[in-house]
């Protein structure tokens, strides 16, 4: 794929970024927008919509206009702004030739009029309220009035402000449902913001609230007395299902963390958790959609995981299986990978390259975990073979010579392959192990922690002699020519 890599030091926004990736959209790298926003709803389909008309100028205008109908559907004419800026700076690109799209959706000043006005007769209640509220010391109303607050700043795009009401809600908490409630109020935040540092701390209180939660509204133990033990009551099932919808989520904020923050093992863990779709509720959509965690799961896992647990993981939990369905590819994608068919695996990462990139989660990791899984697919490649020609895998990965030597001679480097590049016949050979030598060297090593072992042991035999010797008896004959010795009465 002909794109100009990120540089690691970029910021994660990509209209934020100095050098950007032209992302193409054609019959060798497909992307049906409608499609793909379809899943999404509120603001994350205006910021990812606003991302793909910087990364994609061949589709800008139609991310352009979907954009100015989702912020319509908002209620906040802030984004108007960020929509222009977008704009402005994809036009100042030299390298891209990007119709005039201000004639396609022109600003509605009448809307945005209307709009900052409601916002601000609702903010003004709001705040009435809470002032009313505070006068007459009422907890749960404070509470609930922050609460308001919060989720009014947050859809009119004033993140620092919202956040600071939800976090002001807390005094006011009687319940531990209500601290939960809050907390799932700013991990929703959060994801939004995509602070992804600081969602593992929040997700650390939720899953305290949430077990206090449960404790509290648990049924009494049942009766030693021989009673009858009540049935389940459909309460208790309604009270089940909630804790498993906010575990979902719980889940799926701590996989969103360590990817952001490119733990990638854990964040396959984290993925490969999280419940069914129905567990999700309203964040499927609001925040991320089920194809999303199908892509995040399986090239994280991919890129970390053994082919052992590949299988046993991915392949075997009928779970995250109801995921992969929402992306067709994917299972071609994992099915290739575990009948070695790395070709086929690095022809479709290549292919649905422009859907990675495009996402405003994985685009900064997935030139990482593209690396990882062609890595890790040379090395379970060569692990059957004592040398191979260097053709042979050129035509098993679709490269020519020179790359597959290149690629090689970086894994021997890192430590990956154990062996060497006859670079004048094209050959890789595995480093010879003399198995003898191995063997001695274990045994040598076995007897010195057995020996080491056995020191221990003695020792502490010895002292436990020592602490067995008796004393004389107070008062006998022997006791008293001690003491008259010692100067004793």
């Amino acid at each position: 794929m002909d794109i100009d890599r990120i540089e690691e030091s970029q910021s994660q926004q990509a209209t934020t970024s100095s050098r950007r990736i032209v992302l193409p959209v054609d019959d060798a790298h497909p992307f049906d927008l409608d499609g793909y926003i379809s899943n999404y709803s509120g603001r994350t389909a205006i910021d990812r919509l606003i991302y793909i008309m910087v990364l994609c100028p061949s589709i800008a205008p139609e991310a352009f206009q979907l954009c100015v109908q989702h912020i319509h559907q908002s209620r906040d004419p802030s984004l108007y702004q960020n929509l222009y800026q977008a704009y402005e700076q994809l036009s100042s690109n030299p390298d891209v030739s990007v119709p005039n799209m201000m004639d396609l959706a022109g600003l509605d000043t009448k809307w945005a009029d209307e709009m900052m006005a409601k916002n601000q007769a609702d903010r003004v209640k709001l705040e009435v309220e809470l002032k009313t509220y505070s006068n007459n010391m009422i907890k749960e109303s404070i509470r609930m009035a922050h609460r308001d607050l919060g989720d009014f700043y947050r859809a009119t795009g004033d993140y620092g402000t919202s956040l600071k009401h939800y976090t002001k809600s807390r005094e006011f908490c009687t319940t531990s449902q209500h601290v939960l409630d809050m907390c799932m109020s700013i991990l929703e935040l959060l994801i939004e913001q995509r602070n992804y540092s600081h969602l593992t701390t929040y997700v650390f209180k939720a899953d305290a609230a949430l077990d206090a939660a449960t404790a509290a509204t648990a049924p009494p133990p049942a009766s030693t007395t021989g009673a009858p033990t009540p049935t389940v009551t459909a309460g208790a099932k309604k009270k089940s299902a909630e804790r498993d919808n906010v575990q979902a989520k719980l889940d799926l904020a701590t996989a969103l963390s360590h990817l952001g923050q490119g733990n990638y093992e854990k964040a396959a863990h984290s993925f490969l958790k999280i419940g069914p779709t129905k567990d999700l509720g309203e964040w499927a959509g609001k925040l991320i959609a089920p194809g999303d965690i199908a892509i995040y799961g399986t090239l994280c896992a991919l890129a970390t995981f053994s082919r052992s647990a590949v299988k046993s993981r991915i392949l075997e939990n009928s779970i995250f299986g109801a995921y992969i369905e929402q992306e067709q590819y994917i299972r071609e994608l994992i099915e290739a990978y575990m009948n070695s068919n790395f070709k086929t695996v690095l022809e479709l990462l290549n292919r649905y390259s422009t859907r990675h990139y495009a996402d405003i989660h994985i685009s900064q990791h997935v030139h990482d975990l593209t690396s990882l899984i062609r890595n890790s697919a040379v090395v379970l490649y060569f692990q059957p073979f004592a040398s191979i020609k260097l053709d042979r895998m050129s035509a098993a990965f679709g490269w020519t010579i020179e790359e597959v030597e290149y690629h090689v001679v970086n894994l021997i480097q890192a430590g990956d392959i154990q062996g060497r590049v006859d670079s004048q016949n094209k050959i890789l050979k595995a480093k010879k192990t003399d198995y003898r030598d191995e063997l001695f060297a274990r045994t040598i090593k076995a007897g010195a922690e057995i020996q080491a072992a056995n020191r221990k042991l003695l020792l502490r035999m010895r002292l436990q002699q020592a602490d067995l010797i008796v004393k004389p008896p107070k008062g006998s004959q022997h006791a008293m020519m001690s003491e008259f010795y010692a100067g004793g009465e």
